[in-house]
């Protein structure tokens, strides 16, 4: 059988693979979203022991590894009693180690918001939760995408390690798509181009998320602009 052959018969499985890395990539994101943003958010009050809590959760998840943290998850917990669902683990691993980063990028966006911006909050007598909602948070969101992208393209590369667990994601798929030809370069080869789709059209994704964002705040091109044919001119449009 030829290596195309293999591969054409593999592509019902590698859509399987493709579906769980997915499943794993989206559910992980959203919960490190959520964490990075209570994290982030809470690393910066005044309160010592909100933000001493913060810190070392963050520091924790960030300096352990994730592959262990996986199989503490799914190995070590039923020790305890407490046995989990393979693609829950994947999940909580992900969210967890990836939200302890994006807690950073968070807290350093809200940072980097104008001082001035804070300041005329308080004149306006917004509340803690007004000046976070309508004025920091939107400026904040711009700056942090970017580097919320990485993360994003971070945790589908992450992915790879459910495969240590059972799960039969695209990595566990590329192995076996491996052993059937018994070529490793075709094998990783594909593997390697779907990755890199997969990770090309996050990123697309969350340009024009930023584009989107810093459109809303007046700064650089619309998405019309941004998609249309004529590059040159939008920006031009932002530079004048």
């Amino acid at each position: 059988m030829s290596n195309l052959d293999a591969l054409r018969d593999a592509l019902p499985s590698l859509g399987e693979g493709i579906v769980v890395t997915l499943e794993l990539t989206i559910g992980g994101a959203l919960l490190a979203f959520v964490l990075a943003l209570a994290l982030g958010t809470l690393a910066r009050v005044r309160n010592l022991a909100a933000r001493g809590s913060a810190r070392v959760l963050i520091e924790f998840f960030r300096g352990t590894s994730l592959l262990v943290q996986i199989f503490w998850l799914f190995y070590v917990l039923p020790l305890l009693g407490y046995k989990l669902d393979p693609v829950f683990c994947g999940i909580l691993a992900l969210g967890l180690n990836y939200g302890a980063y994006g807690a950073e990028v968070v807290r350093g966006a809200l940072n980097a918001v104008p001082r001035g911006q804070f300041e005329a909050a308080v004149a306006l007598n917004f509340s803690p939760w007004q000046r976070l909602r309508r004025v920091l948070f939107p400026q904040a969101w711009a700056l942090m995408l970017p580097s919320m992208t990485n993360l994003l393209v971070h945790l589908l590369k992450g992915t790879a390690v459910a495969s240590y667990i059972t799960l039969q994601d695209l990595t566990f798929e590329i192995g076996n798509l491996r052993k059937d030809t018994g070529d490793t370069l075709f094998a990783f080869g594909v593997g390697l181009a779907i990755y890199f789709v997969l990770a090309y059209l996050l990123t697309l994704g969350m340009n024009l998320l930023e584009t989107r964002a810093k459109t809303k705040l007046g700064r650089g091109a619309s998405l019309k602009e941004v998609l249309s044919l004529a590059p040159d001119d939008a920006h031009a449009k932002v530079g004048s």
